[in-house]
């Protein structure tokens, strides 16, 4: 669970330089990001365009873990090196140049072998806010991937191969509070007004308003006095269907004084749809509170279970079913006086939920021996805020994967028989891995061997595929366009696939919006993007 403080990030020039980001992930977000510390494996084009997405917004500190030596190719299509790095440790060239991006950031670099840290110093990665990697080698890639796995440290795998793109995500399972969907959810509860929004509504006298206070009466209101004639008329009931909601529109629209002049009854009855629903748990919601951890609560259990255990608790009390209330209303067509007056009564409604929340929350803090401040009040109310939008990602491990008996690819390979299914570049990045366990080097990096390694590449795809007990047809032009690309990593590529690691890995720092689970491709000839869970 992400560090929520008091959602005060002092004025000062580091608001104003990160003030874009802010409005993104707010202040907490900012703490987090500030106080993590990220491991790049290979300073290669694609590993030092993640951390320059990471160094700009003022990522706490990095860690470059890079034996290699800065070659011709290295300088030529990665952007942090130049043909002066030639010959020089390539972790430490492109530290010293990213560390020029952003003085607020720390950063150090290792020029060792992976395989000789991991034996040597098997819990060196443990320290690690999340493990990146660049290109690395299957092999290497495995034995880091299941020591991380072990270690409960977050990995994003990158990679860049030709015109492909490449990320898997390897996590245990994330728990997601601030999941910020696209879509807006409004919780007016207009079905089941609470004491505070009945008593305003009744305050209010439609017919005795003059023409300026009617066309100001905001249409939560509007909906709300219309919705509750329509139940008194129809059994307590609220309009359920297209047919119905389309009568209650026309009686709004009857209400109105000036046609096409009171924007208010507009709103009102462009809200309809929206807005005139049925307040209740969502079916993804309530699934997490009958998950087993939420109602097996021990002393090892996760913020975010308590919060769950305690937010199922309430929706049974105090909530009579629902969600505690959001506290958040839509922009509106109103005078000020009414919006701040209706805006406060569902803040007030927000605040005794999230107090009714906090209570049951430090209930259960001393049912398992928890200190009080183990979950603070602030984090309570953004979780009362967010209640409607919790996520949780069971992640799958790499080793899974890579396990014929439990792998999820073989699903997958009927579309190799599609022309445009990106899972075909799946199966031949895995193909070119065997390629290079069984000949040393990757197909196509010697021009004279190209139509040979066609044919030995095609090959390693049929071993691959047998492997899973499948015979898939692929066009033989994906194997010869393997052959062509020769390993090589394009810059235009890795600065894509760069951008979009570096905000992956802001998700997992963060808590906040939600990863791709778990393999993400993406072919840059036709822009296409996938994700799969394999």
């Amino acid at each position: 669970m992400a560090y929520a403080g008091d959602n005060k990030y002092e004025e000062s020039p580091k608001r104003v330089k990160y003030d874009r980001q802010l409005r993104l992930w707010d202040d907490h977000g900012q703490y987090a990001l500030e106080a993590a510390h990220v491991c790049l494996i290979n300073a290669s084009a694609t590993g030092t365009e993640i951390l320059k997405s990471l160094v700009l917004p003022g990522v706490g500190a990095f860690t470059i873990l890079d034996d290699k030596i800065v070659t011709g190719q290295d300088a030529g299509n990665n952007f942090f090196l130049d043909k002066d790095s030639i010959g020089k440790s390539r972790a430490k060239v492109a530290t010293e140049h990213l560390l020029e991006l952003n003085p607020d950031v720390r950063g150090e670099f290792v020029d060792e072998d992976l395989l000789c840290i991991l034996r040597a110093e098997p819990t060196f990665f443990s320290k690690f806010t999340v493990v990146i990697t660049a290109n690395l080698e299957e092999t290497s890639l495995l034995a880091l991937a299941d020591k991380l796995w072990e270690q409960g440290v977050p990995l994003l795998v990158c990679r860049v191969y030709g015109m492909i793109g490449y990320m898997r995500l390897q996590f245990s399972d994330r728990t997601i509070i601030e999941s910020r969907p696209e879509n807006e959810f409004q919780d007016l509860r207009l079905d089941r007004p609470f004491s505070g929004l009945r008593e305003y509504s009744n305050s209010i006298d439609l017919e005795k308003l003059t023409d300026q206070e009617h066309s100001h009466v905001p249409f939560v209101i509007i909906l709300l006095k219309y919705l509750e004639s329509w139940k008194n008329r129809n059994g307590g009931e609220i309009p359920k269907n297209i047919k119905e909601k389309n009568l209650l529109k026309a009686e709004i629209v009857k209400g109105m004084r000036k046609k096409d002049e009171e924007e208010n009854f507009e709103e009102a009855c462009r809200a309809i749809n929206r807005s005139i629903v049925m307040t209740k748990v969502p079916s993804e919601i309530q699934d997490i509170l009958n998950d087993p951890l939420c109602d097996n609560l021990t002393s090892e259990s996760k913020p975010f279970w308590i919060l769950a255990k305690a937010l199922k608790e309430f929706v049974d009390n105090e909530g009579q079913g629902c969600l505690p209330v959001r506290g958040v209303i839509p922009d509106m067509t109103s005078d000020t006086q009414s919006y701040i007056k209706l805006q406060n009564i569902y803040k007030e409604k927000a605040d005794e939920d999230s107090h009714a929340m906090y209570s049951r929350v430090q209930q259960l803090l001393s049912n398992l021996g928890k200190p009080p401040n183990f979950i603070s009040e602030h984090e309570v109310k953004v979780f009362c805020k967010n209640a409607h939008c919790l996520r949780v990602l069971r992640g799958r491990s790499l080793m899974n994967e890579y396990n014929p008996e439990t792998t999820n690819i073989r699903s997958l390979i009927a579309d190799l028989e599609h022309e445009d299914s990106d899972i075909i570049f799946y199966v031949l990045l895995r193909a070119v891995e065997k390629f290079r366990f069984d000949y040393c080097r990757y197909p196509g990096q010697t021009n004279d061997e190209v139509e040979s390694d066609i044919v030995k590449l095609k090959n390693c795809v049929s071993v691959f595929t047998n492997e899973l007990g499948c015979s898939p047809i692929m066009k033989d032009d994906y194997v010869h366009e393997m052959c062509r690309f020769g390993a090589a990593e394009l810059h235009s590529v890795a600065a894509y696939v760069g951008g979009c690691g570096a905000q992956e890995v802001i998700k997992l720092i963060t808590g906040q919006y939600v990863p791709f689970n778990n393999t993400l491709i993406y072919y840059a000839v036709s822009q296409s993007t996938s994700v799969y869970c394999l």
